[in-house]
């Protein structure tokens, strides 16, 4: 592959695409604020559509990757012509995905990640051959184990890949059902409306629905009800897209994770760039015993988050996830024995939930009178919630590994090795000082910033006992 190669055809599609969807609100912005008689916005429109397509093109033509020297090269730039060479030995992540575009055609999106990616993945090869992603691949993985011996390559190759989760459509169900994604789609129709404020005449419209809803109560709340509903179906199809197919596999140091229906997708993790491990378990999936696992990757970008905060188990049993991780990730000790925070830390705990609660259901019982009263259904469930924070807090070390265990409304529980750990701070508020309390944070990096976990209200000489175990001293260094 010395040779400089274009991508396929399709990239020139992709990139008027992406291109337009960046534009849709300044064309929109000139079709609705544009000339009356619509003769100026309509030629602009189109000079503006006529410009993305040539861009389109040309940016496709000018783009050119080579592997050579052991590198990988892209040149592109329509007017200043830029050179990006990326030596495999600094590559994190090869990872694959086959969307709408590509997949007609046989093809794959290749995004590459390395270590110094921040904002960006390193470079993106849209739409290439499934052929070319595997010689990149293979390539990569020669250039990784040239300083490997021989015998000991021969044991590497030799190695088969191990399934260590496999989706069952049971839990691909219940994991669409219990993902919370009908907030994401409400408040998706709302941003979407409220791009068309000049355009939609909204005060009349609720006007009208005032009269319509003081002659039917029942029939509002039905309304109410199926756009619930519908929502909850959208999120749940749109989940079940994504999720569907997912399947962990274990192959040699790495995991490789794919998922996907209509667009699939392939995310390769070394084992040796793993921060963090996480285990969460929103309120509905912990009443039937489900949790989800997370990691934590070195890799990935702030703009590429699924390359950074991978999901690597998306719904399974509690008592299921023991067996998995020793199996896939060796260095992490999973345990149920926590230290919990002290039962004075509980008053602090509600005091809490009430400075958040009843200043709300003043107002509302102020403004809303009767109906007010429903608000002191919110103060009940926040008191509840805050004792369920107060059960959920914890900590525990296991030799070089440190557990915290927290819950905002899902409760998570975060695994910091101690060489992953880039920092610990203790925090002590006058308040928490006069009943000798504590706040403990520690902080993995992550591709997509920092990362770990936050405990609230500790006893100080627990605090105090994780500051002594993660201190730099001879003979408490790893």
């Amino acid at each position: 592959m010395s040779e400089p190669r274009r991508l396929h055809p399709i990239a020139a599609v992709s990139n008027v695409l992406k291109t337009l969807k960046d534009s849709i609100i300044p064309i929109l912005i000139i079709v609705v604020f544009g000339n009356s008689e619509g003769k100026i916005q309509l030629f602009i429109t189109i000079g503006i559509i006529a410009l993305i397509l040539i861009s389109g093109i040309l940016t496709w033509l000018r783009f050119t990757y080579r592997i050579e020297e052991g590198e990988l090269r892209i040149e592109s730039g329509l007017i200043i012509r830029k050179k990006r060479y990326i030596p495999f030995e600094r590559i994190q992540s090869l990872d694959l995905s086959e969307g709408i575009l590509q997949r007609p055609f046989g093809l794959v999106k290749m995004t590459i990640e390395t270590a110094s990616s921040g904002l960006e993945a390193e470079a993106i090869l849209t739409a290439i051959s499934k052929n070319e992603a595997q010689q990149i691949q293979d390539i990569l993985s020669q250039s990784k184990n040239a300083h490997i011996e021989l015998d000991e390559q021969i044991e590497t190759e030799q190695k088969e890949e191990q399934i260590l989760y496999q989706i069952k459509p049971g839990e691909l169900i219940l994991l669409s059902s219990t993902s919370g994604g009908v907030g994401v789609v409400i408040s998706a129709v709302f941003a979407f409306l409220s791009q068309f404020a000049e355009v939609i005449p909204y005060e009349k419209v609720f006007d009208e629905l005032s009269v319509f809803i003081t002659g039917g109560v029942m029939l509002i709340s039905l309304m109410v009800f199926l756009g619930f509903v519908l929502a909850w179906l959208i999120a749940l199809i749109g989940s079940v897209l994504k999720y569907a197919n997912f399947t962990v596999r274990k192959v040699g140091e790495e995991l490789v994770i794919t998922r996907g229906l209509l667009e699939k997708k392939q995310l390769t993790i070394p084992l040796h760039r793993i921060q963090a491990l996480r285990i969460n378990e929103n309120p509905v999936r912990q009443a039937i015993g489900y949790a989800s696992v997370y990691l934590e990757s070195a890799g990935g970008s702030l703009k590429d988050a699924d390359s950074s905060k991978v999901m690597l188990l998306p719904i399974i049993k509690k008592n299921r996830i023991r067996e998995k991780i020793e199996t896939g990730l060796n260095d992490y000790q999973l345990t149920d024995m926590f230290v919990p925070a002290p039962k004075r830390a509980l008053r602090r705990y509600i005091l809490r939930g009430l400075f958040i609660s009843v200043p709300v259901a003043v107002i509302l019982l102020y403004f809303f009178s009767v109906w007010g009263l429903f608000s002191l259904v919110f103060v009940g469930l926040m008191l509840i919630l805050s004792y369920y924070r107060y059960k959920a807090a914890g900590w525990t070390i296991i030799g070089n590994q440190l557990v915290l265990r927290s819950r905002f409304i899902s409760k998570t529980t975060v695994y910091l090795r101690k060489n992953r750990t880039q920092s610990i701070s203790m925090k002590e508020t006058y308040f928490q000082k006069q009943n000798q309390l504590a706040t403990i944070s520690a902080k993995a990096m992550s591709g997509s910033g920092a990362t770990g976990g936050d405990v609230v209200d500790l006893e100080v000489e627990d605090v105090l006992s994780i500051y002594k175990w993660y201190s730099y001293t001879p003979e408490n260094t790893e």
